[in-house]
């Protein structure tokens, strides 16, 4: 048998993978998946150096992964269109059925399914003009003002334990932050279990509520 001589259709293939195959290039996309950031508002958030943010990002662009839009100086950066989002969402969903691994990193940072007994995109569709339901958005004012699930409360997550009287206690509370992997909402949901409140986090968070909606043509 001779040997593999790579073929261009798999190098090109191949591509995606070497741009998604970086933990730091990773949590880069999910910090983009609905936002638009500068590389100094992505180093801060992603706890990356500056410099190395910005190589990690050309790498991504280079895979048509992210786009940008430049305003005087500054690169502002998002993901190159909402089918990344939808793939980025396919890959966590593929990686966390295959790997046992990831499923036990998953409950240490979120909390155990069992106990959290997160809610689902399908579910909190059918239960959204429920007056027994409140959807609580415990990210920034920033970001719901962007987009937010309809009829979501904002509360931020740095407000809600001076705010908690506010909230009715006869309602079960559904709150969500950002990505799937985002722990606010969870630590807001114990919050509030704490207090006496029903609440659970959607499991997800919004990102997977916007990657359900269809795909702007």
């Amino acid at each position: 048998m001779g040997a593999f001589v790579e073929e261009p259709i798999y190098a090109q293939l191949a591509r995606v993978g070497k741009a998604l195959a970086s933990p730091i290039r990773l949590r880069l996309l999910d910090l983009l998946d609905g936002a638009e950031l500068t590389v100094e508002e992505l180093s801060e958030q992603a706890g990356v150096p500056l410099k190395n943010t910005s190589a990690q990002l050309q790498q991504l662009r280079a895979a048509n992964l992210v786009a940008t839009r430049k305003e005087g100086t500054r690169v502002h950066y998002r993901l190159a269109d909402g089918s990344v989002s939808v793939f980025l969402g396919q890959v966590q969903e593929f990686a966390e059925a295959r790997l046992a691994d990831l499923r036990e990193e998953v409950a240490a940072s979120l909390g155990d399914p069992e106990v959290m007994r997160p809610v689902t995109v399908r579910e909190l569709r059918t239960r959204l003009a429920d007056p027994g339901v409140l959807v609580l958005d415990v990210r920034s004012a920033a970001e719901y003002e962007r987009d937010h699930v309809p009829g979501a409360v904002s509360l931020p997550a740095s407000q809600l334990r001076q705010r908690l009287a506010e909230l009715p206690t006869d309602v079960e509370i559904v709150a969500y932050c950002g990505g799937p992997y985002c722990v606010v909402s969870p630590k807001a949901v114990r919050l509030l279990r704490e207090h006496g409140h029903r609440a659970r986090p959607l499991d997800g968070g919004f990102a997977r509520w916007r990657r359900s909606r269809p795909l702007k043509p």
